[in-house]
């Protein structure tokens, strides 16, 4: 049983297996000016994007990662919205997708902060107003936390991303009467709705927590 309904995780169904080409498959989401008006996809692509880049600037310190910290977004947010689609992989379930955007990032900040301001480093790894006593402990805390900060990231967005279909693989392997199959297609409606928000919220966080991240340096 608990092979089977792990099996929709599996990366590898075959020998000549294209799960893993279902992260492109974004690509034909993404609006193009076929018209000479913008298209309804395009107004609401720019709509995002604008709603997006004006929160971000009151939390980025830096300029010129706004492209960045955006395209990321939109990729987490295509990969989790096609995973909601039958018969295509859901790449965010992996934390071979997650770790691989979440580590490099993290990774190339922390290089860029202990090489060119380390003075800056040094000082957050010691709050202000810390008692003397405490400034090794809270040395060693602040260390453990921006060590697990890549883990803290991948984990929740394939966390998240499997629950969700987990509970719709179990709601649908189920078969009871007529009545009950009723009341477990509202269900699937209904958890289908909130998978759906969860891709927005979950795209949100990686970016926002990254964007965090990055004002620290």
């Amino acid at each position: 049983m608990m092979t089977n309904l792990f099996s929709v995780f599996d990366p590898c169904t075959g020998n000549l297996s294209l799960n893993w080409i279902s992260t492109m498959i974004f690509m034909i989401m993404i609006p193009y000016n076929f018209w000479i008006l913008p298209n309804k996809i395009m107004l609401i692509y720019n709509k995002m994007m604008i709603n997006l880049f004006d929160e971000m600037k009151l939390t980025m310190n830096h300029k010129g990662t706004s492209i960045l910290m955006l395209s990321m977004f939109f990729f987490i947010l295509f990969n989790n919205s096609m995973g909601l689609v039958p018969y295509i992989f859901t790449s965010t379930s992996h934390l071979t997708f997650s770790l691989s955007m979440a580590l490099p990032m993290w990774l190339s900040f922390f290089i860029y902060g202990w090489a060119k301001k380390t003075n800056t480093m040094f000082c957050h790894l010691v709050p202000s107003s810390t008692p003397f006593m405490l400034m090794p402990f809270m040395v060693l805390i602040e260390t453990v936390s921006n060590l697990i900060r890549p883990g803290s990231l991948s984990v929740r967005l394939t966390a998240n991303m499997i629950t969700g279909h987990l509970l719709m693989s179990l709601l649908g392997g189920t078969s009871f009467s007529v009545f009950f199959m009723i009341i477990i297609m509202i269900m699937l409606m209904t958890l289908m709705i909130f998978e759906l928000a969860v891709s927005f919220i979950q795209s949100y966080v990686f970016m926002t927590l990254t964007t965090l991240y990055s004002n620290e340096i």
